[in-house]
């Protein structure tokens, strides 16, 4: 079975993040740290919004946060993102085999459905797991023992494809292949990543 991240692995999103989060941050005369964006880059929304709230000592609640991150995204993900080079082609590969593919995303549920509509990808994956609904983070081994709990399935039996270097190297840990994918956000995580998954790619251009 394979398991496909979204966000920085099947689209290229997430640099609109980046742009979310600095948008945010200069509204209130602030910036982000990389200590920051690297907490935020792969948190589930709740979890991302109390650490945002606490690292800079705001004054709004994490679901006003969340509110002002959703209003800044929902446009791109409608609109904008696209999708990342050989992304269709190596779906369209693994469904010919036969192979089972998973989403395991901590992408806004409806930002990933637009984008997932738009861009003809809604009928490759079942199901759709988003990990807001497990209730931990990706980076939370927990994540991958609900999920494959969920899906009737053992870790030495499914691939994930993921372009975070900490989720990565979690789901080594499970138990997982990993197949680890080049994002630019991640760019000075490349070594480090090529030493510890099973295969770091640039693009799913070169699994064809």
């Amino acid at each position: 079975m394979n398991l496909f991240d979204f966000d920085g692995t099947l689209v290229d999103s997430n640099g609109v993040w980046v742009e979310v989060d600095d948008t945010f941050l200069a509204r209130r005369g602030l910036t982000a740290t990389r200590e920051y964006s690297e907490t935020v880059g792969h948190s589930i929304f709740p979890i991302a919004a109390r650490f945002t709230k606490d690292y800079y000592h705001l004054s709004e609640s994490p679901d006003e946060i969340m509110a002002e991150w959703t209003s800044l995204g929902r446009e791109a993900y409608s609109h904008q993102v696209p999708l990342k080079p050989g992304t269709k082609e190596y779906l369209d590969k693994c469904r010919q085999a036969g192979e089972r593919m998973v989403l395991l995303t901590a992408c806004v549920p409806e930002f990933c459905q637009a984008a997932m509509d738009r861009l003809g990808l809604t009928d490759y994956f079942q199901p759709v797991i988003y990990v807001q609904e497990l209730g931990v983070e990706k980076r939370d081994p927990r994540a991958f023992t609900l999920a494959l709990e969920r899906l009737g399935e053992k870790a030495e039996a499914c691939t994930l494809y993921e372009d975070s270097p900490g989720v990565c190297r979690t789901a080594k840990e499970a138990g997982l292949t990993v197949v680890g994918v080049y994002d630019p956000f991640y760019a000075h995580y490349e070594d480090e990543m090529r030493g510890f998954c099973h295969r770091y790619i640039k693009s799913f251009t070169e699994l064809l």
